[in-house]
């Protein structure tokens, strides 16, 4: 039995920072992680004395996707609210989407003689991703009675929502993706899974042939590869849960839509992640709970970049004194998953995790590092009891039970 905590919830003044390295765990190379590997003396020291452990997104064994590892960071349940990418990536590019609407995230990509030679088109700049974006919302309007629109996104990324005459469930949304994972495949066919995504795949069909014959004379990104097929789910949002004034600063679309999809505030923020700390700071005085996200140690790692991975981090600790002299009563530095730059892409393995605040043992790890978390008092954990230790250590739960 697990115990619902919202019951326990009071309020107080404390404040919540939780920043997430995207895909901060990793694998040795030449025996370091990238974490291991980078110069992290801030994070070092605040290890010495925080509660630190390792915490697993889905399960044992289970690689995650950024949703999953996410929600559970927010301390939803990954298993029970299962959310598709698409529409992650469009509430992230502020697209309103009702019951009768169907969203998927695309990525550009380069395909020749019917094979995929790159599945991000070189990462093109955005500025050009957006050019291209509208030029198909010019070209294309519709697929039948159904409404297309397209929202560009950042470097190859962009989102399409399909608002239908009806309203949609979510086994109208049990679609394959066409990505393949790997270059040198050919695309995959969007193969509906149960019998309502049948109408729903026949369109998506003809609406990547549409786009094809619009983008077919690209120099890179002249082919789609359709993700995270999906419609507006149920989820309780989590000031109703958690009792906690959220927002949520991050420059990447999809975690935006993460946090909109539980009903933190989610202004767009541009920028670097000086710009993200800057932006934290100016309104520092009105939350309880900030989620601040730093994406590209994920990108580096998913691009088997292990040096430029480790950099990325070390780049975070030296603006780490920024966030600690605003003395947030609890501050936790994890990543939503691991992406080791050995396998370049996600993995299953534990992420490293540290919490400080005053009501922690501490001293048991000398260094923040995968290894080194290995020691900590929390052990390896369900990253879905991440949020509920940060409610404890700013004593916002009140006692269970006589």
């Amino acid at each position: 039995m697990t115990l619902n905590i919202t019951s326990l919830i009071q309020k107080n003044n404390t404040k919540i920072v939780l920043v997430v390295l995207d895909g901060l765990g990793g694998l040795p190379v030449n025996g370091k992680t990238e974490l291991e590997n980078a110069n992290t003396p801030n994070m070092d020291r605040l290890a010495r004395e925080s509660a630190c452990g390792l915490h697993l997104p889905v399960d044992y064994a289970i690689t995650p996707g950024s949703g999953p590892g996410h929600l559970s960071l927010f301390g939803y349940d990954p298993v029970e609210f299962q959310i598709g990418r698409g529409i992650l990536e469009a509430l992230g590019l502020g697209v309103e989407v009702t019951k009768n609407d169907i969203t998927l995230r695309c990525n550009y990509a380069t395909i020749k003689d019917g094979i995929i030679t790159d599945r991000r088109a070189g990462r093109i700049p955005t500025d050009k991703s957006r050019l291209i974006t509208e030029r198909l919302q010019s070209s294309i309007k519709s697929i039948g009675d159904v409404e297309v629109l397209f929202a560009p996104g950042m470097e190859h990324r962009f989102a399409v929502r399909l608002r239908f005459p009806n309203p949609v469930s979510t086994l109208h949304a049990m679609i394959d993706d066409t990505d393949p994972q790997k270059e040198g495949k050919a695309p995959l066919s969007p193969n509906p899974t149960t019998e309502e995504a049948r109408p729903i795949a026949k369109v998506l069909e003809q609406l990547i042939s549409a786009i094809a014959s619009v983008i077919k004379d690209e120099d890179k990104a002249n082919y789609i590869l359709t993700r995270g097929v999906s419609s507006l789910p149920d989820i309780p949002p989590f000031y109703d849960r958690y009792g906690l004034k959220a927002l949520a600063i991050a420059t990447y679309p999809m975690y935006r839509g993460l946090a909109r999809l539980v009903h933190m505030d989610t202004p767009t923020v541009e920028g670097s992640v000086q710009d993200e700390i800057d932006f934290l700071k100016k309104n520092y005085k009105d939350y309880d709970f900030f989620f601040l996200h730093v994406k590209k140690v994920d990108s580096y790692g998913e691009d088997g970049n292990f040096q430029g991975k480790s950099n990325r981090i070390s780049e975070f600790d030296a603006l780490l004194p920024q966030i600690l002299e605003l003395n947030p009563d609890v501050l936790m530095i994890t990543g939503d998953h691991s992406t080791p730059a050995l396998l370049k892409s996600h993995s299953w393995h534990p992420v490293p995790i540290l919490l400080k605040s005053p009501y922690v043992l501490g001293g048991t790890c000398n260094a923040f590092s995968e290894r080194e978390c290995l020691k900590g008092e929390l052990g390896i954990f369900h990253t879905i009891k991440l949020l509920p230790l940060a409610l404890a250590n700013s004593l916002r739960l009140k006692k269970f039970g006589a």
